[in-house]
């Protein structure tokens, strides 16, 4: 009697890759406001915290929106290797914890952070494997309307940052999607993201993680 040949095992391997997911984008293109929205609906990803020396604005919670810290405690964390990476933006520090992302790695968990260009640019030569998203408003005059119902910029700053986001644009080829954020559509936005790590995680060939 002929012996069934042995089934090969399914790769379940695959399904055990955490992906570490960067989104970027232009001051005021609505990154804040997405991650709120997939923090309500319980999508099943860490949100990793950004570090900042950043005044706190209204409405914004301390340990939520940011970690709020003093310059003396950034620089701290600077010298005992505990950011990922970190910059400076707009006259303010941000930086990435280590330790949660590392927490979330290891217990294979998915994790999403966010950066400005610079911090994006640097985790790219940290983790190329990471998964980069560009956020983007669907015009420039959409972008300063936002900007100016923040009531958080001077003309100066105004100015300043739509001329940085035309810079930051440039840096396209950095990433490896792209997710435009319409004016009362941010459901769509939510649901673009949730694309692209779905389509993340049916690769035949996962991204390999390693902090």
């Amino acid at each position: 009697m002929k012996k069934p040949s042995p089934k090969s095992e399914p790769p379940f391997n695959l399904l055990s890759k955490p992906l570490f997911i960067v989104l970027s984008g232009p001051s005021g293109a609505g990154k804040d406001a997405v991650l709120s929205r997939m923090r309500k609906s319980g999508y099943p990803v860490e949100f990793i915290t950004t570090v900042t020396t950043r005044p706190q604005r209204a409405r914004e919670k301390n340990n939520v929106d940011y970690h709020f810290v003093s310059m003396e405690s950034f620089q701290r964390m600077i010298e005992n290797k505990e950011l990922l990476e970190w910059a400076n933006v707009y006259g303010n520090w941000y930086g990435v914890p280590k330790q949660p992302v590392k927490q979330a790695l290891d217990k294979g968990r998915d994790i999403i952070v966010k950066v400005d260009i610079q911090g994006a640019a640097t985790i790219k030569k940290i983790l190329p494997q990471a998964v980069f998203i560009f956020f983007l408003p669907p015009s420039r005059e959409e972008l300063a309307t936002r900007l100016k119902q923040r009531h958080t910029e001077s003309h100066f700053d105004l100015a300043l940052r739509l001329k940085t986001a035309e810079e930051e644009i440039k840096q396209l080829p950095l990433f490896d999607y792209v997710v435009v954020n319409k004016r009362d559509e941010i459901d769509l936005a939510v649901s673009a993201i949730e694309a692209i790590i779905t389509a993340e995680k049916c690769r035949v060939t996962p991204r390999e993680i390693s902090l």
